[in-house]
């Protein structure tokens, strides 16, 4: 019981100091391009920011299945797809042929320093996040099948809120 507390009460003081914006942390692209993330999500635009890497089945999974339905997302909805690896400089080669191989339609951008991940204050990936004007709307962390349809059902309900 007091085990159960003690978590309780952790998961709340974590949650009152939670990252509440996006910091604009520089991210490079594939040719080694830096760009600020705030130039990248743009202003009064939703955008879902995902954080995953090569070796994290769960991440692929989702961007996997984001990317069946990303059409029908797009039709109905305004918004970016941002998907940011968190593998380091000795992965970005493996990263780009994973990349092409799929063919995600999302803008794909590096944080091998993992600044940006640490700067959210994340430590597990898949890591995934409703953002607008930098701030953060909804932060969701792991990948079970049918996650894309609830993320679906949050960017419909931010969208709705404009």
């Amino acid at each position: 019981m007091k085990r159960i507390l003690f978590f309780l009460i952790l998961s709340i003081s974590l949650s009152a100091y939670s990252q509440k914006s996006i910091p604009n942390i520089s991210l490079s692209d594939f040719e080694g391009e830096k760009t600020k993330i705030f130039e990248v999500i743009g202003d009064d635009k939703i955008s879902v920011i995902s954080l995953w890497a090569t070796w994290c089945v769960p991440c692929i999974k989702e961007l996997d299945a984001i990317n069946e339905v990303y059409d029908e997302w797009r039709d109905e909805l305004d918004f970016n797809l941002i998907a940011v690896s968190v593998d380091d400089s000795r992965s970005v080669r493996r990263a780009k042929a994973l990349v092409n191989g799929k063919a995600w339609p999302y803008e794909i951008y590096l944080d091998t320093n993992q600044d940006f991940k640490r700067a959210l204050g994340t430590s597990f990936i898949p890591q995934t996040l409703i953002v607008k004007n930098g701030k953060i709307l909804y932060q969701h962390t792991g990948y079970q099948p049918g996650d894309e349809n609830y993320l679906f059902e949050k960017l419909n309900t931010y969208a709705d809120s404009n």
